[in-house]
């Protein structure tokens, strides 16, 4: 097992902050602390043998053979982090302030937990050649060729990572074919009346897009549905979601969400277990803003939530900062840009923007006359000022909103 280290000064080793992930939530919390004035030492374990990355491109320009990484601009020995790579973390003991690793256990005085999410897999798919994930750089170079050989494809799952893969296996030239178990694409993101408008994106970028179809089984060149149907396959993608990346917390009194397995965070991000701490993918919050648990596996996400670490690491949850953001994600499909602010879970009204079935329109939702969250595409002037608008709890005027003509901002009471 190969290890990297870097380090170029050596700072006070007294306390010392490890973190356990160097995905983008990690690697920010690491750059948080130097930059907010932490001068003890700063440990950042990862499991992965590359230089920490950046994932978004990994469905995009890094799978499309336009660019060879994404990996960070950051010079880790200049800051003073210690990165280790190759190094998962089997265990939090936090009776000994240590983590566990198979090179030997870490001590920490404070930790950060921030492992990310693994994809679901198919049942019955583990290990079959020929069937893919799409979550590390491993995943991505080994479906370059793939794609470079316009092979038959079979996307399992028309959730956010199976509409940008179709998106780039189009645009390589190989046929898809997406199957997913719901009656439409982004079931378990957005409502019928929203999700039924993208289902033609797939057949207009010349994608066959199968709602109601559960896999029945992945053998060598198909797929076969529980209706009957053969599709053939040179490759099969999986994407039918993530789940928190915290089974190597067992045993260790961090408390876990028994319905997502996400680490309950409290509303200063820190875990049940004490000066031990959780950001991004693998950590649920409470968010006041909208009165229930959040869980967001975006991009955002593991970039605002390392502020709040830091901070509170170094001044103490009771002068510490609360972190209740606005969730925020994007996606590309389709030749489309598709962004998202906000929470619907609890919204009482939809109102629209524009035509649907024209190439840029948003929706509202409203709880009473306040906008709790916003859909775009194409329209990112209603998503910077929807975003605005959310974080101030600003109520709005529905037929001022509804007119497509009106400057978002414009339709605020």
């Amino acid at each position: 097992m190969s290890e990297q280290s870097t380090s170029s000064q050596a700072p006070d080793r007294t306390p010392r902050v490890v973190i356990v992930g160097a995905g983008i939530a990690g690697v920010q919390t690491a750059v948080a602390l130097r930059e907010q004035g932490w001068r003890g030492a700063i440990t950042l374990l990862g499991g992965e043998p590359h230089q920490p990355y950046d994932r978004p491109p990994l469905s995009k320009a890094v799978l499309l053979g336009k660019a060879e990484g994404s990996t960070f601009d950051i010079d880790f020995g200049a800051l003073g982090i210690e990165l280790h790579l190759s190094r998962p973390v089997t265990a939090l003991v936090p009776g000994a302030h240590t983590v566990e690793t198979a090179e030997g256990p870490v001590p920490y005085d404070y930790a950060v937990l921030a492992t990310g999410a693994d994809p679901v897999l198919l049942p019955g798919s583990a290990g079959l050649p020929g069937v893919h994930l799409l979550r590390t750089l491993d995943d991505a170079e080994r479906l370059r060729p793939v794609l470079a050989a316009r092979h038959e494809i079979v996307v399992v799952g028309a959730g956010w990572i199976g509409a940008e893969f179709a998106t780039a296996a189009r645009e390589a030239g190989c046929a898809v074919t997406v199957v997913e178990a719901a009656d439409r694409p982004l079931a378990g993101a957005l409502p019928a009346e929203v999700a039924a408008h993208m289902t033609d994106w797939y057949a207009d970028a010349g994608a066959d897009l199968r709602t109601g179809a559960r896999v029945a089984a992945v053998e060598a060149g198909a797929v076969t549905l529980a209706d009957g149907t053969t599709l053939p396959a040179d490759a099969v993608v999986v994407g039918i979601g993530a789940r928190p990346a915290t089974g190597w917390l067992a045993g260790s009194d961090v408390a876990l969400s028994p319905r997502d397995g996400s680490v309950l965070a409290d509303e200063w991000l820190r875990t049940s277990v004490p000066d031990v701490y959780a950001v991004g993918d693998c950590a649920s919050f409470p968010s006041a803003r909208y009165g229930t648990r959040l869980l967001v596996h975006h991009w955002d996400n593991a970039l605002q939530g390392p502020r709040t670490v830091a901070e509170n690491i170094l001044r103490g949850a009771a002068e510490g900062m609360v972190y209740d953001p606005v969730p925020y994600f994007w996606s590309e499909q389709f030749g489309r840009f598709v962004q998202y602010a906000g929470h619907h879970g609890d919204a009482d009204e939809l109102v629209w923007r524009g035509d649907p079935a024209g190439a840029a329109w948003s929706v509202l939702w409203l709880r009473g006359d306040r906008l709790v969250a916003l859909l775009a595409v194409g329209r990112p002037r209603d998503l910077a000022q929807g975003r605005k608008l959310i974080e101030r709890g600003a109520a709005l005027d529905r037929e001022r909103a509804a007119d497509a003509s009106v400057p978002l901002k414009a339709a605020a009471l």
